[in-house]
């Protein structure tokens, strides 16, 4: 099974007023393990970079100004991703940008059918609990210590290591629950994480005659055991 787990930067938070993809980073999981395949682009937006988004990407007007228009990689992009399910964090957010630069650039946008939202199953793990990226890696001990500013494979990066633990941990690696055991149910609502577990066959212990000869023994130096007083 193969799956891509991506994340974006943008000028903004919404694609309808103007702003636009400035970074993609995606990682290429089979069977839920990285497989080290990558692809990773900046994008020049054609318009300038807010303030407010620069402080929280770094990535400045200078720094994309000789970056290729998405248009430019939509195709490149569009192979790497395949028909594969696509893994991103707050989901929505990140299909939405993406879909938006392709309907610009006349490519067929990806269907929504294909997203699973990290922040859904996470929301139905652990209700209640804060579920940012760095809150989440932090209750799953992923190290995000190289982590000073949001960058798309970054984030992607950590983003296929929470995603790991978040349908079963690393033991599925390990071959300790096998893959068709593992399923994720994801619809606009809902987000079901179903792992079937085969249970283990009774352990019997015997004990042998010496055994059974100290316990006796032992029992015997007991003074009034309560398994000999009267029933009340």
């Amino acid at each position: 099974m193969r799956e891509i787990v991506f994340d974006t930067e943008t000028t903004g938070l919404d694609p309808s007023t103007g702003d636009r993809l400035v970074e993609i980073g995606c990682i290429e999981l089979i069977n839920r393990i990285p497989t080290g395949a990558t692809f990773h682009a900046y994008f020049h937006p054609e318009r300038t970079m807010p303030a407010q988004a620069e402080a929280v990407h770094g990535l400045s007007d200078r720094f994309l100004s000789d970056k290729p228009r998405f248009a430019e990689r939509a195709a490149e992009l569009l192979e790497f991703l395949g028909d594969s399910k696509l893994v991103a964090h707050n989901a929505r957010f990140d299909f939405g940008f993406l879909n938006a630069e392709l309907e610009r650039c006349r490519h067929p946008i990806v269907d929504m059918g294909r997203m699973i939202d990290t922040i859904a199953i996470a929301r139905t793990l652990h209700p209640g609990a804060k579920h940012s990226l760095d809150a989440l890696c932090s209750r799953y001990g992923i190290d995000r210590s190289h982590r000073v500013k949001h960058g798309a494979l970054l984030d992607a990066e950590l983003l296929a290591q929470l995603y790991i633990e978040l349908t079963g941990g690393r033991q599925i690696g390990l071959t300790l629950v096998a893959e068709s055991q593992i399923e994720v149910v994801a619809t606009d609502c809902l987000v079901t994480v179903n792992v079937e577990r085969t249970a283990r066959p009774a352990r019997i212990f015997t004990l042998s005659e010496e055994e059974r000869r100290r316990h006796a023994s032992f029992l015997e130096k007991i003074d009034n055991p309560i398994w000999l007083e009267p029933a009340v």
